[in-house]
């Protein structure tokens, strides 16, 4: 069976930078279960799973545009310490939730001078292009209620957004 729109596809899948480092594997865990279809991967990977079967591998680099976008200096935010009260020992490469406008978002403690803090709401992973080996396991077709609900159901299930 290929994949197509409301296929529930299992990958194992490997993500490095493009200086080559690993910054996500399901290799050593387990497989990700994923809606096809659904938004639930960054747009350019799963674009090129359509169509795949089963012991298929590919390898596929997705620009920022088609992954977590185009790192946005407008998150970024200083803030004055005082603004973090409540939070002990606040530190680069903390993360914190903050309350937006837009809902919850987390943010990236990313540098600390003095008493100002740097606060990054960037994804991790914006600006970057994203360089995935991929090896489709499983394609079965979505339950009704995996439909419903937009997200893959049972074992594989993380809830990944």
């Amino acid at each position: 069976m290929a994949i197509a729109q409301d296929s529930v596809v299992t990958i194992h899948y490997t993500l490095k930078d493009d200086a080559g480092e690993i910054l996500d594997s399901s290799v050593e865990a387990e497989p990700l279960a994923y809606l096809h279809g659904h938004g639930n991967l960054v747009p350019g990977l799963e674009r090129e799973l359509e169509g795949k079967n089963v012991g298929d591998k590919i390898n596929v680099t997705v620009q920022p545009q088609d992954g977590y976008g185009d790192y946005d200096q407008r998150l970024v935010q200083r803030v004055p310490r005082r603004a973090l009260a409540g939070i002990a020992n606040v530190r680069v490469g903390m993360r914190l939730q903050t309350q937006t406008a837009e809902g919850p978002r987390t943010v990236v403690v990313t540098h600390l001078i003095g008493d100002m803090v740097t606060l990054d709401a960037n994804h991790p992973l914006a600006g970057k292009a994203l360089n995935f080996e991929v090896e489709v396991t499983d394609v079965r077709a979505a339950t009704e209620e995996e439909l419903s609900h937009g997200h893959v159901h049972g074992p594989g299930d993380h809830h990944h957004h």
